[in-house]
């Protein structure tokens, strides 16, 4: 396996439990992609989102809304995020008494963007951008970037 910018990436069994060449074992395999997960959101947060003096939640949010056209149903945010109810409804009171999101009945809960969550989610996302590709699509070839991203689209 190589990277986008041609260097040679590593197994590091000691830490992925993984191996190479062989299919890993399902629960090894498992804790391999939970530790990729955690590591790279961590990483990517920390450079983006105290930076913009958002939340990892904040950001979630704003970043989806933003891609949704800046409004969704508060059900259909919920579940693109894999959120409860609770959850998406203590966030977005967070989010509305900042400033950053409206709701309103109409048929449901229409979720949107203010003009200061929109402000809010256009700077940080240069920073986001810049911090997926440093911490994630930059260590894969695009051939690993389709491969995942078909494999993420059917989970």
């Amino acid at each position: 396996m190589s990277t986008r910018n041609g260097e040679a990436a590593t197994s590091d069994d000691a830490t992925t439990g993984v191996t190479t060449g062989a299919a890993p074992e399902p629960v090894d395999f498992w804790s391999a992609f939970k530790r990729a997960h955690e590591v790279v959101r961590a990483r990517v947060i920390a450079d983006t989102a105290e930076a913009a003096g958002l939340s990892e939640p904040d950001l979630t949010i704003l970043v989806h809304l933003s891609k949704a056209g800046g409004a969704l149903r508060q059900s259909e945010l919920a579940a693109s995020l894999g959120w409860d109810r609770t959850r998406i409804s203590h966030q977005l009171t967070r989010m509305g008494n900042r400033g950053l999101v409206t709701r309103e009945r109409a048929g449901g809960v229409l979720v949107t963007l203010t003009d200061a969550g929109h402000a809010a989610v256009t700077a940080a996302h240069p920073g986001l951008d810049a911090a997926v590709r440093r911490h994630f699509t930059d260590k894969l070839s695009a051939q690993e970037i389709e491969t995942l991203a078909s494999v993420f689209g059917r989970l």
